[in-house]
């Protein structure tokens, strides 16, 4: 599956050596090596003869041939051979690089060794019966100063104790710890600087040598649980017989930032590695035991019994196996610590059997990455990716999303249309990229040409098949299964090897999207609509992603102001991805901007119109880029009419859409298509929607409503929209006179009576149509006497019209219009014109004498105001204006107007005595007495007169009253006014205004300042 890494032999025992390699340890260019005899070697690593060991076999054979001899460098060349390091075999072998001691395990003893000359230091002989230890170094701040200290410390198992050992930036503590345990202690891992993980013969320990408290691993199987269990496949019950030594020893291994991997038997247990809780992950599935693992970055590795002779390499995310390489008799594992070296540096591990030490060379990331693609294992290149540093590969985000792309498309293949979808969808994916992955029916043009021909040829082959009978069928069936069958064995044997050894149900295996691939070529429609709803839910959310870039009215935003914006850089890195540009590139983003839009919403569209055709409509009512093309031949097609007039509106093609609504509304009703659509009232609704500026339009298309159903069509102008109010008022007059003056008079009275409008114009054209009307009307039925009504109405309420205009054009013979023309020569001024129309042609004294009331009321009320603004510049002289308003006996008034008239008429009527009599009763006061009295002939007797003369005499008396009370009132203000001044508001103990007194001793003080007073000058204020 892959080759990331090579067994390279460095070190191999001559055939007349017959010492054992029991423990081995590489530092820098260093390797030592621990025997059987106790003899320890020191060998210095060649990094050169590495470089030419990976030439091959070609290159290393041409050398050969040319000198007869091999010039290849060593590749361990032995510096030293120490053989009185130690009597007994050296188990085990570490350093602590930042004190310069070597520590090694011989004799159950742990003894420290000069780093350089490899002399013994020291034997820990409290360490006598030791079976293992380990060696951390990490750097640690001062917790009262904050100044990092590098701490080495060193744990060894001693049968049911861990004794500590720690050097602080190289000086050895003198205190030594120790901690017990339940059982003995098989193997000790490092988790963090201070966190011990210990292997018990049944189970493991989390240690914490700062506090020294141990936590309890419980853990499935062999890895036991609470002390005491005994979960072993061959512990327990069969130790009785001799084969309890036959349990596999506990082991661990640190894997990435904060993870441990524990192994024992064949099962495995992953924990953080600070509180040691498990992390709920599967197992692996191991067939044997293994002897060792470790992590070398960013792999699992896993050293299997000495007879396989197989080192594993795994993916510690997907547990996968991604390569077996094999080291015959191999029993030892080597990786050096990750805490003292870079993560990645720790790749060059070493594994060694008895005779033979081998180094893993290893394999570029990207060339490792490289080989995962092109054999189809996208998901473990995936997650290699994801594990390593960016600084490691080369445009690492670049290659993932590439990956994953092809991970959708062969999941898409694979008929898993979710996962596909919401993998395209995180790493913004093309949208033109996936729409290819549909027949026509959604994509379109973009389709595949292989999905064109079978879209095309899809019904012949329907067709054909038909025509065959069921074992014909079958046995092309057959043949077709066939060629695949023969397809699939031409695929890469690696993968083949894969597909063996891995989960069948696991989530991760790309590899079995090649089996489905060609499956997936053509969708049945159950399929391919799951597909398209997959495919809506990935549309809509570019469809919101694209949405920041663009105004309501589908315009482009401001593209530098989008780039400043901070909060929009993550977005816009996002849009390049979707418009496959890369962010630095120079492109008409806003041309691609626009195109990708118009992609999005059309294949939106048509994935409603198949899979969810109620959702199509939803689409038009906002702003979208869809093609008017498309959609228009679409809707027709499906006969969905009411879509296609939202389509056209929110696209603003509104001719086509209103020529569509009168050719539907005109059909007759035997004609089946689109039955919602007859009649005018899905046009009115239309044009209500429609801005003033397209006055034009509306009115061209408004004519066919209003004559066909006049009610109806009027909504048009009159409906309560802020569109019909904001209307050019003057055209749509115009237009209404042309079809129906009656329409016209209807909506000028909408205009004038409910929206208050002011214009000039429009008054005098309904004042027009009114009169219009009247002169027109032949008989004296209800609707002309309502039309006369309003007219005088509008003649009295109105102020916006030219009455000279109006009283040109109103007859004088006409009965009909008398009124009317008091009513104008009213607004004229002229009152005794006015008054003659409703004494000789109305003969109605009483409208007189009421229009008479009308004008003085608003005499009087003007005089009040001039004299209120009169008072406020000469208010002393407030009583003699009052006097003369209401005496009134120094002016002409209305009423002596009307009493002229009723006297002395014009030439041809005759005196009416009666009204003038009861106008002098009712209104004597109002007129003027010389007047008055010179109007009345001399044959009248003053005995007749004599109620006139007893109102005036009254009123003059009422006026003296009244100004003799007023001087009464004002003298008593005047009183209050005074002793306000000298006495105060309010009674009191002290006395107040002008009486006020203030007494100021030395001892007064400012009651703003503090300061003492004195002979300084006072003033007292009166609050």
């Amino acid at each position: 599956m892959l080759s990331a890494f090579t067994a390279r032999p460095i070190v191999e025992l001559k055939q007349r050596d017959k010492s054992k390699i029991e423990a081995i340890l590489a530092y820098g260019d260093r390797l030592l090596v621990g025997l059987n005899t106790g003899i320890l070697r020191v060998y210095r690593i060649n990094e050169s003869g590495l470089e030419h060991g990976r030439d091959g076999e070609e290159r290393r054979s041409a050398d050969e041939s040319a000198d007869g001899t091999a010039t290849k460098p060593k590749v361990a060349e032995l510096l030293r051979e120490l053989e009185k390091f130690s009597r007994y075999k050296i188990d085990q072998l570490a350093i602590v690089k930042e004190a310069n001691i070597l520590v090694s395990l011989s004799n159950t003893y742990v003894s420290t060794h000069d780093l350089q000359s490899f002399e013994l230091q020291e034997q820990l002989t409290k360490t006598k019966g030791a079976s293992t230890f380990a060696v951390t170094s990490n750097i640690v701040k001062d917790p009262t100063t904050g100044v990092p200290s590098i701490v080495s410390r060193l744990a060894v198992a001693v049968k049911r104790r861990i004794l500590l050992w720690s050097w602080h930036d190289m000086e050895l503590s003198q205190e030594t710890e120790e901690i017990a345990l339940v059982s003995s202690v098989k193997t000790l891992t490092w988790a963090t600087g201070t966190n011990l993980v210990a292997g018990l013969s049944q189970n493991y320990v989390m240690v914490n040598v700062e506090n020294q408290e141990v936590e309890n691993i419980v853990g499935p199987g062999s890895i036991g649980g609470l002390p005491g269990q005994d979960t072993g496949r061959l512990g327990g019950t069969m130790s009785y017989i001799g084969m309890g030594g036959m349990v596999p020893n506990p082991l661990a291994t640190r894997l990435g930032e904060g993870e441990m991997l524990l192994a024992k038997d064949v099962n495995t247990h992953f924990i953080d590695t600070d509180k040691g809780q498990p992390l709920r992950r599967k197992q692996i599935r191991w067939i044997a035991a293994p002897q060792a693992i470790g992590y070398s970055y960013p792999y699992l590795l896993a050293l299997q019994a000495s007879g396989s002779g197989t080192l594993e390499v795994r993916n510690p995310e997907t547990l996968n196996l991604l390569q077996s390489i094999s080291v015959p008799g191999a029993n030892l594992l080597q990786v050096a610590q990750p805490n003292i070296s870079l993560a990645h540096a720790g790749k060059g591990f070493l594994v060694a059997s008895d005779r033979v030490i081998w180094r893993m060379g290893a394999l570029g990331y990207d060339e490792q990455i490289d080989a995962l693609v092109g054999n189809n294992h996208l998901d473990e290149a995936i997650s290699l990716l994801g594990m390593l540093e960016d600084a490691l590969v080369k445009d690492k985000e670049g290659r993932l999303r590439d990956i994953k792309i092809k991970k959708a498309q062969r999941l898409f293949d694979a008929k898993k249309f979710r996962d596909s979808l919401d993998l395209f969808a995180e790493v913004a994916a093309p949208p033109e990229r996936v729409i290819r992955l549909y027949p026509p029916v959604i994509a379109g043009d973009l389709a595949d040409e292989d999905e064109k021909v079978s879209a095309s040829t899809e019904e012949e082959s329907s067709d054909s098949q038909k025509d065959q009978t069921p074992r014909q069928r079958r046995k092309r069936a057959a043949s077709e299964a066939t060629s695949e069958k023969s397809k699939k064995g031409a695929t890469n044997p690696a993968i083949a090897a894969l597909k063996d050894q891995s989960d069948e149900k696991s989530e991760t295996q790309s590899i079995r999207t090649m089996d489905s691939a060609s499956a997936g070529v053509g969708l049945v429609d159950k399929e391919l609509k799951a597909a398209v709803r997959e495919l809506q839910a990935y549309l809509a959310d570019i469809r919101r992603r694209l949405k920041g870039y663009f105004n309501p009215d589908n315009t482009l935003k401001d593209t530098l102001s989008l780039e400043n914006d901070d909060t929009d850089k993550e977005n816009d890195h996002i849009i390049n991805n979707l418009l496959e540009i890369s962010d630095g590139e120079k492109a008409d983003k806003g041309k691609l901007l626009m195109e990708t839009a118009a992609l999005v919403d059309t294949t939106l569209f048509r994935a409603h119109m198949y899979a969810t055709p109620s959702l199509a409509g939803s689409l038009f009512r906002i702003a979208n880029f869809c093609d008017p093309d498309v959609v228009m031949a679409k809707l027709e097609e499906t006969g969905r009419y009411n879509d296609l007039i939202d389509f056209l509106f929110g696209k603003k093609l509104h001719r086509q859409a209103l020529e569509s609504l009168r050719k539907f509304g005109e059909a007759e009703e035997e004609e089946e298509t689109a039955p919602q659509l007859r009649g005018p009232a899905r046009m009115v609704t239309y044009l209500q929607h429609l801005p003033p500026d397209m006055i034009d339009l509306i009115l061209e298309f408004a004519e066919w409503p209003i004559r066909t159903k006049p009610g109806l069509g009027m909504e048009i102008f009159l409906a309560d929209t802020e569109n019909a109010e904001t209307l050019p008022r003057e055209k749509v007059t115009n237009f209404l006179v042309g079809i129906d003056k009656a329409l016209a008079i209807r909506y000028l009275e909408h205009v004038v009576d409910e929206l208050h409008d002011q214009s000039a114009h429009l008054h005098q054209q309904l004042i027009t149509l009114y009169l219009g009307r009247l002169t027109n009307a032949t008989g004296d039925d209800e609707e002309t006497r309502e039309t006369q009504r309003r007219l005088i109405d509008l003649l009295k309420n109105s102020t916006c019209y030219s009455p000279a205009n109006v009283l040109s054009q109103l007859p004088r013979d006409s009965s009909r219009f008398y009124e009317a023309r008091a009513v104008v020569f009213s607004k004229m001024g002229q009152h005794k014109q006015a008054l003659e129309i409703y004494i000789f042609d109305l003969q109605s004294p009483a409208q007189a004498e009421e229009y008479c009331n009308k004008v003085y009321l608003a005499e009087s009320q003007e005089a009040v105001v001039k004299a209120a603004a009169l008072q406020k510049k000469r208010p002393r002289k407030l009583s003699t204006v009052s006097t003369m308003t209401d005496v009134g006996d120094t002016r002409s008034s209305i009423y002596h107007t009307l009493l002229s008239l009723y006297v002395k008429p014009p030439r041809g009527q005759k005196p009416l005595w009666t009204p003038a009599i009861e106008l002098l009763a009712r209104h004597g006061t109002r007129l003027p007495a010389s007047e008055t009295l010179d109007l009345i002939p001399e044959s009248v007797l003053v005995r007749e007169l004599e109620f006139y003369f007893r109102g005036r005499i009254r009123g003059a008396n009422e006026v003296v009253a009244n100004g003799r009370v007023e001087a009464g009132l004002r003298k008593v203000e005047a009183v209050r006014t005074q002793r306000r001044l000298l006495l105060g508001g309010e009674a009191g103990p002290q006395p107040g205004g002008k009486n006020r007194r203030v007494r100021v001793d030395e001892d007064k003080v400012c009651g703003v300042c503090y300061k003492r007073l004195g002979g300084s000058i006072i003033s007292i204020f009166p609050e």
